[in-house]
């Protein structure tokens, strides 16, 4: 598997994860790290991010982990616990990490930090793997 070129193309195809200002910086075997810079449009009512931002970079983190098997795979049940609260201008990164990966079923969890490290979040997220191979 070519994570370099498996990363670019999830970089340029995931236009909703581009909107939202998700980049994918790594993706190795069972592991995916993306970044983002939060900016006033993520804010909700209250001016502090949407619990949606969080949750899209865990899930973007979990399914590009996912995708180093090299097979389509949906989010099939995902479970994300809130912690902290981050600031216009903070970068967070999300890591995933492989749990088990079954024939169908596999699991990642997910952490979202900021820039000083400081855990915002976690999350558990279980992917249907179809037979259908990547192509990119």
């Amino acid at each position: 598997m070519d994570f370099q070129k498996l990363m670019e193309y999830r970089n340029t195809h995931g236009s909703f994860y581009q909107r939202m200002g998700i980049f994918i910086e790594e993706i190795g075997p069972g592991y995916a790290r993306v970044t983002k810079t939060v900016t006033a449009e993520d804010l909700n009512p209250l001016d502090v991010p949407h619990g949606g931002v969080y949750f899209t970079m865990a899930d973007t983190a979990c399914g590009s982990a996912m995708s180093s098997h090299g097979h389509v795979a949906v989010t099939a049940n995902a479970s994300y616990n809130f912690f902290r609260g981050a600031q216009v201008g903070d970068r967070l990164t999300a890591e995933a990490r492989e749990v088990k990966t079954g024939k169908t079923l596999c699991v990642y969890d997910a952490r979202v930090t900021d820039q000083d490290g400081t855990l915002l979040g976690t999350g558990s997220f279980t992917f249907y793997q179809l037979e259908q191979p990547l192509e990119f």
